[in-house]
């Protein structure tokens, strides 16, 4: 990666490349694995991309707080940039993650206390393509998940609750995990639809069943600060520990958990991944890291 890109957040890309946030110079970056090849693409003037992902059609969506705008970058025509700000009047959110659900919406979050919605390829009857709506518990969303039934469910960091979106009106219904002050930093959701949580202040993963209303915990190893979880495609769960500067691999079917450490101070923070890859970006020392799984 470019020195003091700071890579923030990653993404597969269609290609088998992937898209990383360069936090500090403004850019979504693309990496090709094969080569070690990279190119970047400016996304605006005072741009700070946090969060990236990946639509169907191969299409990088950016949460952008320096822009206070959605970005995409779509690779299919030259990696064309356009900007979808958001609402007039709308303060800095502090744009944070996003995730697209079944019916094609993307449904983001801001920090300050914000959740939205920016129509990309969705049905939208009448609705306006961009939306933002006030959080009922006010700062603190952070991590995004869409459930494969298409439920949306966000973490708030500063409020330490996950909460379930209410699509016909922007709202949302508050979930508090058993452990006070936990501290929910980002959610993933497995095969099933159970909700996958990373207690960043409590150094937990937890599990919510929407299905049974039910929740469990488990401490990671040592002293652990869980920063992100990512759910691979055999439901094993992945977190980042701050602390240790270690990835964490959690099976749930054993309730097993295994350590692999990396360079210290790396600050690895938003994991994501394909079949028989995990990958996350050590912001601290503008590299990616690959777990190769199979």
């Amino acid at each position: 990666m470019t020195r003091g890109s700071a890579p923030h957040d990653v993404a597969p890309a269609a290609d088998g490349g992937v898209w990383y946030t360069g936090q500090r110079n403004g850019t979504l970056g693309h990496l090709d694995p094969a080569t070690g090849r990279v190119r970047e693409v400016r996304l605006g003037s005072g741009s700070s991309p946090h969060g990236v992902i990946v639509d169907s059609d191969g299409v990088a969506w950016v949460t952008d707080s320096g822009q206070n705008a959605i970005v995409s970058v779509d690779p299919r025509a030259g990696d064309k940039v356009t900007v979808y700000p958001l609402p007039a009047g709308t303060p800095n959110v502090n744009l944070n993650t996003a995730v697209i659900d079944n019916d094609g919406t993307l449904w983001w979050t801001g920090q300050g206390g914000w959740l939205g919605r920016l129509r990309v390829g969705a049905r939208g009857g009448d609705a306006p393509p961009m939306a933002a709506f006030e959080a009922p518990r006010g700062r603190g969303p952070y991590g995004i998940t869409a459930t494969p039934n298409g439920d949306v469910y966000y973490a708030s960091l500063a409020g330490s609750h996950i909460a379930r979106v209410v699509k016909m009106t922007g709202g949302a219904e508050v979930l508090e995990p058993p452990t006070r002050g936990q501290g929910s930093r980002r959610v993933w959701t497995d095969s099933k639809g159970n909700v996958w949580v990373s207690e960043y202040n409590a150094g937990q993963v937890a599990r919510y069943d929407p299905a049974a209303n039910a929740w469990k915990e488990w401490k990671l190893p040592g002293g652990a600060l869980a920063y992100s979880v990512f759910v691979d495609d055999r439901d094993i769960v992945w977190l980042t520990d701050f602390a240790a500067s270690a990835i964490v691999r959690f099976d749930p079917a054993s309730e097993r958990f295994d350590v692999f450490p990396h360079a210290r101070g790396g600050n690895v923070r938003q994991q994501h991944g394909r079949p028989g890859e995990v990958w996350g970006a050590l912001s601290a020392h503008d590299k990616l890291l690959l777990v190769r799984t199979r």
